[in-house]
This record gives C-alpha cells, sequence and structure tokens, in this order.
C-alpha cells in the first residue's frame, strides 16, 4: 500500500475542511499506526473493511489499554479517511465508545495561582502565565494572539477562531494590562503577542515548559499544565458565585454541559459538609 501517498491526501482533505493543525496531526498519527499494521497483511487498501478496523480497535483495547478519548480519535481518523480519501465509507460507528469518560479537571487555588505567577521572574513568562489564568485561554489561543487583539479602551481581549472555529471575547485584567504594557516596551513583538526568536508564532512546547519550571520552582506538587490555569479560571470563577452561563461564554464551551463539570469541584467545597472522621 502507498502509505505516504495516503498520508499526503488525507491531510490534505483534513486541510481543505479546516481542520486544526492540532487535530491533522493526531489524525495523521493514528492513521499511519493503523494502515502500517493493515500493511503487513493486506496488499491493497480495498481489502481492508469493518471487520479489520473492530479487531484492529479491539488488539488497541486489550493490548494497549487505551482509553475511550484516545479510542474515538482512533475510530474517527480511520472513518474519515475511508470517507475522504478512499471514498467507500465504512461501517464502524458502533465502534465509537457510547459514553465519554469524564474525569474532573485539576486545578490550583487562588494562592497556588499567586505562587506560580512570583515563581516566574522572566516578564515574557509571566505575561504568559497571568494570561492563560486572567482569560481562562487554552494554549492554542494564547499562541494565536494578535498585538491587535488586546483591545486596552474596552478592556477586552478578542479571541479569533478558538475552538470550533469561534470568536470569542474575554475580560483584560487591569493587573495584567500593566505588566503587558512593560512587556511589550522590553520586548516590542512585531505581530503576534508572544513571539519566538525569529519571529512568528511561540511554540506550544515552550509554553509548556514555563509553567512546569514554575509549578517547580513554586514547589507545587499537582500536575501542572497550561490547561490547569483555565481550569483554575472557571473554578475560581465559579467560587465567585459567577452565573455558569458566562462562565461558558468565557470558555467558548459549545455545551453549557462541557462547563457544568467544574460544579462538582465547588458544589463540595461550598457545602461546608464535614467529614464523618472529624467526629470520631
Amino acid at each position: 500500500m502507498e502509505i505516504h501517498s495516503f498520508i499526503n491526501q488525507f491531510e490534505r482533505s483534513l486541510r481543505i475542511q479546516r481542520y486544526s493543525d492540532a487535530t491533522i496531526r493526531n489524525y495523521k498519527s493514528a492513521l499511519e499506526s493503523f494502515l502500517k499494521l493493515a500493511d503487513k497483511k493486506f496488499s491493497s487498501i480495498n481489502e481492508i473493511d469493518s471487520s479489520v478496523v473492530e479487531k484492529y480497535i479491539y488488539w488497541m483495547i486489550e493490548k494497549h489499554g487505551i482509553g475511550p478519548s484516545y479510542q474515538r480519535m482512533v475510530v474517527a481518523s480511520i472513518d474519515k479517511f475511508f470517507n475522504l480519501v478512499i471514498g467507500n465509507p465504512l461501517s464502524i460507528k458502533h465502534l465509537y465508545p457510547k459514553q465519554k469518560s469524564q474525569s474532573l479537571p485539576d486545578f490550583l487555588t487562588p494562592p497556588e495561582v499567586k505562587q506560580l505567577i512570583e515563581a516566574t521572574n522572566n516578564l515574557k513568562h509571566k505575561c504568559i502565565v497571568e494570561l492563560l489564568y486572567a482569560g481562562g485561554l487554552r494554549l492554542s489561543e494564547l499562541l494565536h494572539l494578535k498585538i491587535a487583539d488586546i483591545d486596552s479602551v474596552n478592556m477586552i481581549i478578542r479571541i479569533n477562531n478558538g475552538k470550533g472555529k469561534k470568536d470569542r471575547i474575554v475580560m483584560l485584567s487591569e493587573k495584567l494590562l500593566s505588566d503587558l504594557r512593560a512587556y511589550f516596551i522590553e520586548y516590542k513583538p512585531t505581530e503576534y503577542l508572544f513571539e519566538g526568536q525569529g519571529g512568528g508564532k511561540y511554540s506550544d512546547k515552550s509554553v509548556q515548559i514555563i509553567v512546569k519550571e514554575a509549578a517547580k520552582k513554586a514547589t507545587i506538587m499537582k500536575h501542572v499544565t497550561p490547561h490547569t490555569l483555565r481550569h483554575s479560571f472557571a473554578t475560581h470563577l465559579l467560587e465567585k458565585g459567577t452565573d455558569i452561563r458566562y462562565i461558558q461564554e468565557l470558555l467558548g464551551h459549545k455545551s453549557i454541559h462541557t462547563t457544568e463539570i467544574y460544579t462538582h469541584i465547588t458544589d463540595v467545597s461550598r457545602s461546608r459538609i464535614k467529614s464523618p472522621f472529624d467526629s470520631l
């Protein structure tokens, strides 16, 4: 099988449909793994049917212990490939997991967020951490921010082409604005708010390292990622009594049910129900 050619055609089809770079990268990787294994057993792509995919998914679950989210992505990549590239849709809808696993998001307390920011000495890095938390931004949204998206007159941040290709607006913190102005004077970005040394968008890997190192310096033992700051933003707003519908808009969630996961944390926190262990 011409695996390399298939992957290129698949990428082209996904780009035409305007999938994000991250989604394309994940779909390509999942499809390539499947095709390489299938290539050892079949000489033609037309020999692959739904039963072959079903055996592959079962093998991935049993051998590699993949979770529902990864399973969904693998099935989606194979499903789209046969639809878009081969033009021979497979009957594999039954291989999508019936229920999404829903784990509670990791978040930091307000004092921990403060510790994290104070542990970040570099002004550029500090602004990155502050912005992730102050606006509840996704990492990709932060990287795509342009200077013109910071509206200091109306005290808002414009987020263009967020997840689901949706635009939205979040509040601009006065404290953050002060730091951003100092950052702008020192670093002089030209287009994107945060740029690499050679210009262009800052890398996602660099931001992940910045947050990880800040957590280490702040001696925070939790697993902290850029997305943890987004979770913290939502949780702290709920704790302050902000209407969940406003939080849904600020986070750019399509469904209110996605936002409701944060209520599981705040409901227990605010209930003040004591553990029976305290009465022993």
